[in-house]
Parts: structure tokens; C-alpha cells; sequence
């Protein structure tokens, strides 16, 4: 499979990230928001870029888009932040040490970087690789010089498996065959008429430059995508025989004045179309991915649509709902009392896993959201019939 992820062997991404990660992403939202009180309009461009939230990293276009800036004004105001936040909290102190486990200071370059590349990936934030780079580096305690040249190295490596990955494809007549079919997940709606394939992307950031694309034979055309996470489905798509064809981007639906834009809507050579959303399978759990599913699902049913969550990995939500695992009682205890913050839910789960998070999530209905972290029990509210 034609995908960066081969590079240091991994083709699932179940292992690449763990609650460590976790304890950073707190940090990094801890940071913005103090940057806030400062400058919310620059917090919110430092979270967007980084995906600071639950949703993946958003292009330097939509960015601007929804501050009414430009671009490259986008980009200047993200940086001056980041520059900000690092010199108001010196980086490789204690409140940085998950930093500087996960990439020490000393380690040779190539391990730091084959070690960012998979956590990248695993999250599907390619396009803010450089910049998530070198601000966990930073905060790492790594010289400035240093992190701008791993977070470049890291960026070089992932700009070259896309031209060779366009290459690849181009040399190619026909699509190598996969194990089963990625239409086999699929939720099918019960009847009713079936909207038409879009035959346009919906997205107004299609055409951003920080966006990889190649041409895929399926389709007769180059497509886009934001990630190599996004890029392994559209190369699964194209060598599935049960796929005629395919829209990346297909629509955009409103919800609380929010537009979501799903990955790809697919036509099988049955003729039926279904939407399927890339949601990596370390965020899949969080609250806002579980509305944005609720609320997806419920538009692709309601236009005859199938409907599936793909998470890059053999593990989906049925099989995390299945994941044999049992909340520490530590846990529960603290939950019974209300909401849990970073440090109750730390110092109640002694080897809990990530997937064991989010599986618990997923069958007990909790709520789980972060930046800042928040884990409530009882029924999670979300949009929609069940």
C-alpha cells in the first residue's frame, strides 16, 4: 500500500498513539488559552491550524476564510503566537516533561523524525506537520535551530511520498486488489430515494496548496486530500472492485452554524452511494466526532446514503464497543462525583490504555471531550435518533 505509513512499518494505526499524547494535547490547549486572554483572535488561529480540539488540523485557507484575512496574514499571525506562548513559558521545564519523554533531547534526528511522521499520520494532521513538529520539539526542550530542522525533515518526508506516490499512480493501468472490500463496513439506508453522487468537491479550500492530490485511473482525474490517513482510503477506494466511483469533499452540512465537510461519497457498482467520513481512530471517542457522526449519519440516511466512520484501522466503532475492558473502579468512583479534569482521570487510571478510553466511551455513553480534558459519565446527548 502506497502509503508514508510503510516507511517505518506500520499500515495500522492502533499502536501509534497513546494517553501520553493525550497529556500533551492538554498542555498545547493550556497554552492557547492563556494565549487568549492576550489575543483571542490569534488563540483561535493557533487552535484551528493545530487541532487543538477534536477535529484534524484546518488549511491556512479556511483559516483566513473565517477570520476575513489573508492567507499569508493567517500564517504570520500563527506564528507570531507560537512565538509568543514559547517565550512566555521557556520550553524543557517540569510542566513540559511528557515533551521531552516522547522526544528527548540528544536522540539522533532520523528517530525523531520517523517517531513524529507516525504520530502525524496516526492523527491525520499532515497539514500542520511542520508547525506541530516544531512546537512539540520546542516544548521538548530542543534549540530553536534544531526543531525548524527536524519539524523541515519532517515535512520534506512527507512532500517526497507525495511525489512519488504521484509518480507511482501515474505508471499504473491497473488498481492492485485489496483484501475485502471497504464498502462492507457500510450502514445502508432502510429505502427511500437516493440523492445523486456529487460530481464537484464542496469544500471552498479545495484547491489550497498545502493540500496533496494525484491522479487516480477509478476516477479519471487528480483528487485531493488533506492527509496521508485520507490518502490510504482513496487508494483502498480506487483498487476496490466494488467501487465504480468516487467524490472526496462530496457536501457541506450545516449543523449549529458549523459546516462539515465529510471525506468522500462513494458509488459501488450496485449502484448505491454511501458517505464515508475519515475520523483516526485515537479521536473517533471524543464528543464532537460523536455529534459530527450523529449528524452525518442522520444527513446520509435521509438523502438513501449509506454511512460509515472509516479510523484507519481494522479496529472501527463496533469493535471498540466490544473492546473487553473494565472501567477502574478508581474511575468510577470520581466520575459518580461529576466531571473528572486531567489530573483526577490520571491519577485514577493506572494502565488504562487510549483504546481502552475510548471503548469505554463508546459503550457506557460517556462524555469525553478535550482542551481542555473533560470525562463525565451518565448518557452522552447526541443529535438525533440512535
Amino acid at each position: 500500500m502506497a502509503v508514508y505509513a510503510e516507511e517505518w512499518g506500520e499500515t495500522d494505526i492502533a499502536g501509534a498513539v497513546g494517553l501520553e499524547h493525550e497529556e500533551m494535547a492538554e498542555v498545547v490547549a493550556a497554552l492557547v488559552a492563556e494565549h487568549a486572554e492576550r489575543s483571542a483572535r490569534e488563540a483561535e488561529i493557533v487552535a484551528l491550524r493545530l487541532g487543538v480540539g477534536a477535529a484534524a488540523p484546518a488549511t491556512l485557507s479556511r483559516i483566513a476564510a473565517r477570520q476575513d484575512i489573508s492567507r499569508d496574514r493567517a500564517r504570520q499571525l500563527h506564528t507570531r503566537a507560537v512565538g509568543h506562548i514559547l517565550r512566555a513559558h521557556p520550553p524543557g521545564g517540569p510542566a513540559f516533561a511528557v515533551f521531552a519523554r516522547g522526544y528527548p533531547p540528544g536522540t539522533p534526528d532520523q528517530r525523531l523524525v520517523r517517531t513524529l511522521l507516525a504520530e502525524i499520520y496516526a492523527t491525520d494532521a499532515d497539514l500542520a506537520a511542520n508547525e506541530l513538529a516544531y512546537l512539540r520539539l520546542r516544548l521538548a526542550g530542543h534549540p530553536q535551530e534544531d526543531a525548524r530542522r527536524i519539524a523541515g525533515f519532517v515535512m520534506q518526508r512527507i512532500l517526497g511520498w507525495r511525489k512519488k506516490t504521484r509518480r507511482l499512480l501515474a505508471g499504473l493501468h491497473e488498481p492492485d486488489p485489496v483484501g475485502g472490500s471497504v464498502l462492507g463496513g457500510v450502514e445502508w439506508a432502510d429505502g427511500g430515494t437516493q440523492a445523486p453522487l456529487p460530481g464537484r468537491s464542496a469544500r471552498p479550500d479545495a484547491d489550497d496548496d498545502g493540500r496533496g492530490r494525484f491522479y487516480l485511473d477509478s476516477v479519471g482525474r487528480d483528487v485531493a486530500f488533506d492527509s496521508g490517513l485520507r490518502a490510504r482510503l482513496l487508494r483502498l477506494l480506487d483498487a476496490d472492485p466494488a467501487v465504480q466511483t468516487f467524490q472526496e469533499d462530496p457536501v457541506a452540512v450545516e449543523f449549529e452554524g458549523v459546516s462539515l465537510y465529510p471525506g468522500v461519497a462513494v458509488r459501488g457498482v450496485d449502484g448505491r452511494v454511501a458517505l464515508i467520513d475519515v475520523q483516526p481512530l485515537s479521536r473517533v471517542a471524543l464528543h464532537p466526532n460523536r455529534v459530527r457522526s450523529r449528524v452525518l449519519r442522520a444527513w446520509a440516511h435521509r438523502n438513501g446514503w449509506g454511512w460509515l466512520v472509516w479510523t484507519g484501522s481494522e479496529i472501527g466503532v463496533g469493535e471498540l464497543a466490544a473492546r473487553a475492558v473494565s472501567a477502574p473502579e478508581a474511575l468510577v468512583e470520581r466520575l459518580r462525583e461529576g466531571p473528572v479534569g486531567w489530573a483526577g482521570f490520571a491519577a485514577a487510571t493506572g494502565g488504562l490504555e487510549l483504546l481502552d478510553l475510548a471503548a469505554l466511551v463508546v459503550r457506557e455513553g460517556w462524555r469525553w471531550e478535550r482542551a481542555p480534558f473533560r470525562l463525565s459519565a451518565g448518557a452522552d446527548r447526541l443529535p438525533g435518533p440512535s
